[in-house]
């Protein structure tokens, strides 16, 4: 079993059996979604799926302070090194490495990865996704931002993830209309919606998604509340 909380939006936080906590997208100082009085006790891994602010604005903080091994692009990381970051271990779509007892694969996503510093947009590399196999042999697609995309049934293909992570928020990224043709590419039994509702525009809501799939696609749609750790 693995622990997951919603830090909301795009950050969330997993417990391993072991006690281990990989934390995903780090957004916590101006995120309105961030429960309050949520405070991270330990992170051993930290994945940073591109460089918009809303997903990577604290990692540098956080890193410096528990040390964790943060896997992101190689552009990513050599900007965390930059930042002051011991650990960044940077990798490039379609290879793997290991995370203590993870195997983190990165995978294609399509979205745009500036990062701003001190007032200038930096070149990010390319978005990504994850595929993290956990220590069962369970897999879990984590999409971070994208648009769907066809190659998305070879991540079904090649990893057959049991639960996958989609945004479906609009605007940003893609809304329940095209979350639910991922829905159908990754083949994901589980789904979890992220990106929604962090401001007015992000309009999708995972009721719409579960309307959408319903009847076409063999999937639950697993809505998570925000600071609450639901198991799986």
């Amino acid at each position: 079993m693995i622990e997951i909380t919603w830090l909301g939006h795009g950050t969330f936080q997993w417990k391993l059996d072991s006690g281990e906590v990989v934390v995903i997208d780090p957004w916590v100082q101006g995120n309105p979604s961030f429960p309050t009085g949520f405070e991270f006790e330990r992170i051993d891994t930290m994945l940073v799926t591109h460089g918009h602010f809303d997903h990577i604005a604290d990692a540098v903080p956080l890193a410096r302070k528990h040390k964790p091994k943060v896997i992101s692009n190689y552009e990513i990381c050599r900007w965390l090194e930059s930042k002051g970051v011991e650990n960044a271990c940077g990798m490039n779509k379609g290879g793997s490495q290991e995370a203590g007892p993870l195997r983190v694969t990165m995978t294609h996503a399509v979205h745009s990865c500036g990062i701003s510093d001190e007032g200038k947009i930096l070149y990010g590399g390319d978005a990504a996704g994850f595929v993290v196999t956990l220590p069962d042999a369970r897999r879990v697609y984590f999409a971070g931002d994208t648009a769907v995309f066809s190659d998305m049934a070879l991540i079904a293909e090649i990893y057959e993830p049991e639960l996958a992570f989609l945004p479906i928020g609009d605007l940003f990224t893609m809304g329940p209309k095209e979350a639910a043709v991922a829905c159908r590419l990754v083949k994901a039994k589980k789904v979890i919606p992220m990106h929604f509702g962090t401001f007015p525009p992000l309009i999708g809501r995972p009721a719409d998604l579960a309307e959408l799939i319903q009847g076409h696609v063999d999937a639950e749609i697993w809505p998570l509340e925000i600071g609450v750790a639901a198991e799986w």
